[in-house]
């Protein structure tokens, strides 16, 4: 229901002349989101101004317009930037890139909101976008607004409720595997779905453009991740046998689960890299991360995972689950695997690079050209294997 126009305009009249028109770095009980890091605080004067205005026309009268927003930062994830803008008992997640120059293509905030348009509609576990604002003087790039989503987020530890507790590790590890079944299930030409993609040659665009984003953001010579890329040149995949919607991150930090049942997921996020194409590209990149990065971790940092504690699935069983939940042919999927380390390694290598040029200075990326070469070990290992 939207307010009428006089009303609305009576709203944002007196949230303007508040005296307490804008609190930052309110520090609340949310085990999820930390103050803004000093250098990512952003014209929240100029973005409280937007956003309020725009969210009265979707909430109308359901929307305290006169409450001063309050502004949190998520601190997971190493790409682009999460902020909770928080207006009295509404709460909602705000995402931007980087700052300073990124690769072309790379963090397209008007191209996630998009798909999340789609998306959520025919797959509820991708949160409901609400906002976009595209013109770059209100806080300096494009950004939009969605839904907050409340659960659990497993990154390098894992909370009471999966902890020491194999049986519910392997209900959490059960729904991930569906979830990711019911989104390749999503019929992408009746939903209309077809168009955010061209699934012919994807895979193939996929592996020279990020061997093209690795020439881009490469600091040193390392001879290994030039022959991954002639490696998976030369053994490109036959087409998928059936093209569907590919979410191009899953991993287990990027789905939320019901903090009331761990076997439940409430959310799936970060569709930056979504399209239309080959499924087990994405198969791929969640064995990546759930068998081949958590095996050989050296350190517990944002690129490890848990999972190969008791209780989570292995990777047959996490193969034999997917296969039966789509009917797919998984016997090529070591080529996926390897493209994904692959993959993995050309991201940290480009956040490293930002790191390097002085265009962010969060202590976490210090480190991250050490991981890029560790990724391209593993990659390595796994070819070789092939």
């Amino acid at each position: 229901m939207k307010a009428e126009s006089s009303t609305r305009t009576a709203l944002l009249r007196a949230s303007s002349f508040a005296p307490d028109f804008l609190i930052i770095n309110v520090t609340t009980d949310s085990t999820d989101t930390r103050p803004v890091r000093a250098s990512e605080q952003l014209d929240w004067e100029a973005l409280a101004g937007f956003v309020r205005g725009k969210l009265v026309e979707v909430f109308g009268e359901e929307f305290d317009a006169s409450a001063p927003m309050t502004v949190e930062q998520f601190p997971g994830g190493h790409s682009n930037l999460t902020y909770l803008l928080r207006f009295g008992q509404h709460e909602f997640v705000m995402r931007r890139p980087p700052f300073g120059p990124v690769p072309p293509k790379a963090h397209d905030m008007a191209r996630e909101y998009r798909i999340l348009e789609a998306v959520h509609p025919v797959y509820t576990l991708a949160p409901r976008p609400f906002m976009l604002c595209e013109d770059q003087s209100v806080i300096g790039s494009t950004f939009y607004v969605m839904e907050r989503r409340r659960g659990l987020v497993v990154r390098v530890e894992e909370p009471p409720e999966l902890a020491d507790r194999p049986e519910e590790r392997l209900r959490a590890s059960r729904a991930l595997i569906d979830a990711l079944a019911r989104l390749h299930m999503v019929d992408i030409n009746e939903h209309g779905l077809a168009a955010l993609g061209k699934p012919v040659g994807f895979v193939g665009r996929q592996v020279r453009g990020w061997n093209e984003r690795w020439h881009g953001s490469q600091t040193s010579e390392l001879p290994a991740m030039d022959a991954l890329a002639a490696w998976l040149i030369e053994r490109l995949p036959p087409e998928a046998e059936r093209p569907t919607l590919v979410h191009g991150d899953f991993k287990l930090d990027n789905v939320m689960l019901d903090a009331g049942d761990v076997g439940r997921l409430v959310g799936v996020f970060d569709w930056e890299m979504a399209a239309v194409g080959d499924p087990l590209i994405d198969l791929g990149i969640l064995l990546a991360y759930w068998v081949h990065v958590s095996t050989a971790a050296a350190s517990a940092d944002a690129v490890s995972t848990v999972t190969q504690r008791e209780g989570w699935l292995t990777r047959a069983e996490i193969l034999e689950r997917y296969s039966e939940g789509t009917g797919l042919d998984v016997s090529r999927i070591t080529f996926y695997e390897v493209f994904a380390v692959f993959k993995l390694a050309v991201v940290l290598q480009q956040i490293f690079y930002r790191y390097h040029r002085g265009q962010t200075d969060d202590p976490r990326f210090a480190t991250l050209d050490e991981r890029v070469r560790w990724l391209a070990d593993i990659a390595t290992r796994l070819a070789e294997k092939a």
